[in-house]
């Protein structure tokens, strides 16, 4: 069975991801002589960066999210499915996927990363990752209901348990979660539960390596750990969690922690596709590329993003996997594979950084720039700001626009809402409100 995709006399780039990378590449790509297929899980883009937001009840996941199809809509050389690609074959060109095989004179593979919980099943079950928009709406669904609950509660350490909450990993994204989490203790939680007594509520900062924020200079280092500490954050630097069964989270120096909520934000790991020779793998599971992207052993199959490892003096792990090597690398490659069907010369990617920053709470934030870095209220702006104007679409800026203001004029989100997935099947309820959902 095919995928129903018309045949043209332009070649066929079949991109596998529509992240930041893949997005990009097929963006510029679809303004060339060339048929492009996008093929992803989701038929909408997400704005990774701020999927801590949805999760803490900050943002409406429509905010974040922006439809594939309105992207190329006036492009009809672009063709999109929404399907999983289970494997490639490489002798014939051809991907096979839920709803049928693919050819392709060209591969892009732009499938990013997954949550990596390093072999550790009980936490694989039962600690929530955050790497799409559905897992940071169980997130916020798991921890409000946990609140609910504990209403009910009448022992003080079952509560405690039911309240509390840790976060695996000093990143930006734990620090931003652990930030959010205790300004909403002190000043949003008790109007909504006031019943409960939030000195019960604990959050825990779990980061196994020297600091919070490690990929960031020790300037913003140092202050996001004092400023996560003066919002009530109990660090864990040095320690890790091990274990957790679903109440208790155990770390390596043996020592218990009761609570219901572990959010793992501790490491990712490449998503592979079947059908490669194992040799184009790196020891860490991302595609060996070289300076245009192609990977090792193949002259028609291409990989960016997090997914791609392209190794230098200056880089021997590759770039970082963040957005900013993956939407240059995607626009460099549209540039590139014109080039190669026209068989004239390539480009050598060269990663350009612009920075990085991370933001802990209301008017606290962290910026590395190339040449300056700062912090406080004005990164606080500067961060908002960045983030604004890199979303997808006018409609999307003003929403997230107006919850920011709204939430900085009241500082009280209206969208805390405990959102039940139910599919029915028959009689048989597939999800319940306890099940994480794909």
């Amino acid at each position: 069975m095919f995928a129903n995709i018309p045949e043209t006399n332009q070649k066929r780039v079949v991109i596998v991801g529509a992240g930041f990378g893949g997005l990009a590449l097929a963006q510029k790509l679809c303004k060339k002589d060339m048929q492009v297929v996008l093929i992803d899980k989701n038929n909408y883009h997400q704005f990774q960066p701020l999927f801590y937001q949805v999760a803490m009840a900050g943002l409406e996941p429509s905010s974040i999210s922006f439809p594939l199809r309105k992207v190329f809509q006036n492009h009809s050389n672009a063709h999109i499915r929404i399907t999983s690609v289970n494997a490639v074959d490489t002798n014939i060109k051809q991907l096979s996927t839920d709803i049928g095989v693919i050819n392709y004179d060209y591969l892009v593979l732009a499938m990013g990363a997954d949550t990596n919980y390093y072999g550790m099943e009980n936490i694989q079950k039962n600690a929530m990752p955050m790497k799409s928009i559905s897992e940071a709406i169980y997130l916020r669904n798991r921890v409000l209901q946990n609140f609910e609950e504990a209403l009910s509660e009448p022992k003080r350490e079952e509560q405690e348990g039911m309240m509390s909450v840790v976060v695996v990993g000093g990143g930006p994204t734990g620090v931003e979660i652990s930030g959010t989490l205790a300004e909403m203790r002190k000043i949003i939680l008790p109007k909504d539960y006031p019943e409960l007594d939030f000195e019960n509520m604990k959050i825990y900062l779990f980061q196994s390596s020297k600091g919070v924020l490690p990929s960031m200079s020790d300037q913003a280092a140092d202050k996001g750990k004092d400023y996560l500490e003066d919002l009530g954050v109990e660090l864990r630097i040095g320690e890790r969690i091990v274990d957790f069964d679903g109440r208790y989270a155990v770390t390596n120096k043996g020592a218990k922690i009761r609570t219901n909520n572990v959010v793992w934000a501790a490491g990712i790991k490449s998503n592979k596709i079947e059908g490669l020779n194992e040799t184009s793998y790196t020891r860490n599971g991302r595609l060996e590329v070289n300076e245009i992207n192609q990977v090792a052993s193949y002259d028609d199959i291409f990989a960016i993003g997090d997914i791609a490892q392209m190794t230098s003096d200056e880089l021997p792990y590759g770039h970082p996997m963040v957005a900013q090597p993956a939407i240059q690398q995607g626009e460099l490659l549209a540039d590139n594979l014109h080039q190669l069907i026209k068989g004239e010369k390539t480009k050598p990617f060269k990663y350009k950084d612009l920075g990085s920053m991370a933001t802990v709470g209301r008017h606290l934030a962290v910026v590395d720039l190339p040449f300056w870095r700062f912090q406080g209220t004005f990164a606080w702006y500067v961060w908002m700001v960045v983030h604004l104007f890199s979303i997808l679409g006018v409609k999307n800026k003003v929403l997230i626009f107006i919850n920011w203001v709204w939430n900085y004029v009241t500082y009280d989100q209206s969208l805390r809402l405990i959102i039940k997935p139910i599919m029915k099947f028959g009689k048989k309820n597939i999800f319940s409100s306890t099940q994480k959902t794909e």
